[in-house]
């Protein structure tokens, strides 16, 4: 017997953005999630008062009216402006790149002062044909900033040497000639006040969810509650790897309460030298303004993924591409389902863009 609309696999920004509109249309949905909580990757986790990133750092930008309508519409949000600071060998680097950065790294203090450092910077890799990351980052922006702010991060994300990995990942790098520590461009920017399971519980409101659900065990008697079905996971694992396994990194977090007032004295540091295994540490009060008596920081750790682990980035080379291409075309022979989401969709997304994305899926589907 059909009892729902809609099944709604991953209890997600994706998966509960398509729910609240389903409602809203008179529709039925279940939502469902393997996790215990909902939210997916954006739930945080009350500890002494502090909101924690349970899943790392979230920060809300965007240049969309309509999406900063909509989620101003369910929630508060702060003014929290992401300024994230770089620590190279115990010295401090104001990202992105700018004039606090250019002047911290060679005493500079005038715009044409730092052009002609980065032209001198870059000068002997003007002609070079870039083969690798390396060789574009240093083409773009030159040896001390290269060594310094993105050879050891990017090495620790990606899990492998600069010169094995390809050019196009940073095919540009922003450079600001102005005193700007704002590491968006974006309109809009903020943390929802209380944090974001108060998004996630007003979009989810009045819908029936069910938590510690496994929908690839519990398939065929779920999916026949429904409709239709909302897929929000790994589309390699919906049609069991047939076509072969896409590639991921994974992240692992180590938190911590501390019986201090104030650790860090921002949100968020990344580590840059490949010495230190962690890539930033991330002190979650300052999202919110705390002041509470403690602290919570989280170290983050990119590391390699398997089936056990969550799978947070996808791997968007040549081969992985080619793979996710062959299971889309099986994806769209699939008449009862529909797939959403960064697993589903195996790429990376802001959260605007997949408030934006399921909108529009929704709005597609109900014409």
């Amino acid at each position: 017997m059909l009892k729902y609309d809609y099944l709604i696999v991953g209890a997600g920004l994706y998966g509960s953005v398509f729910a609240h509109e389903a409602k809203k249309r008179g529709k039925t949905c279940l939502v469902i999630d393997k996790r215990n909580h909902t939210g997916g990757n954006v739930y945080c986790e009350n500890i002494e008062g502090i909101n924690v990133h349970k899943y790392g750092a979230h920060i809300f930008h965007t240049n969309d009216n309509e999406v900063w309508r909509y989620v101003n519409q369910l929630v508060e949000f702060n003014r929290y402006t992401n300024s994230p600071i770089a620590n190279y060998k115990g010295k401090l680097y104001n990202l992105p790149f700018n004039m606090n950065t250019f002047y911290q790294l060679w005493g500079v203090k005038t715009p044409q002062e730092a052009k002609e450092k980065l032209l001198e910077q870059c000068a002997e890799y003007t002609h070079l044909e870039p083969q690798n990351l390396e060789e574009q980052a240093l083409k773009l922006i030159g040896r001390d900033i290269y060594t310094k702010l993105i050879k050891g991060y990017t090495e620790k994300q990606w899990g492998c040497d600069a010169r094995e990995l390809p050019a196009f990942i940073i095919n540009r790098l922003p450079i600001r000639l102005t005193f700007d520590n704002n590491y968006f461009y974006d309109t809009f920017q903020g943390i929802p006040t209380g944090g974001y399971n108060v998004l996630i519980d007003k979009l989810l409101t009045g819908i029936e969810v069910k938590l510690e659900v496994d929908f690839i065990v519990n398939r065929y008697e779920l999916e026949a509650l429904a409709d239709k079905v909302l897929y929000t996971g790994k589309l390699d694992e919906f049609f069991n790897y047939s076509e072969g396994e896409l590639s991921y990194r994974s992240l692992r977090f180590e938190h911590q309460l501390l019986d201090i007032e104030n650790y860090q004295g921002n949100a968020v540091i990344n580590y840059t030298e490949r010495g230190i295994p962690y890539t930033r540490i991330i002190e979650h009060k300052h999202f919110e303004f705390g002041n509470q008596p403690t602290t919570v920081i989280t170290k983050e750790f990119s590391v390699n993924w398997d089936r056990s682990k969550e799978a947070f980035y996808p791997v968007n080379n040549e081969k992985n591409n080619a793979l996710f291409a062959n299971y889309q075309e099986k994806a769209a022979m699939e008449t009862k389902y529909i797939f959403g989401g960064r697993l589903a969709e195996y790429k990376y997304y802001d959260m605007d863009k997949v408030i934006c994305a399921a909108l529009n899926n929704f709005e597609k589907i109900n014409e």
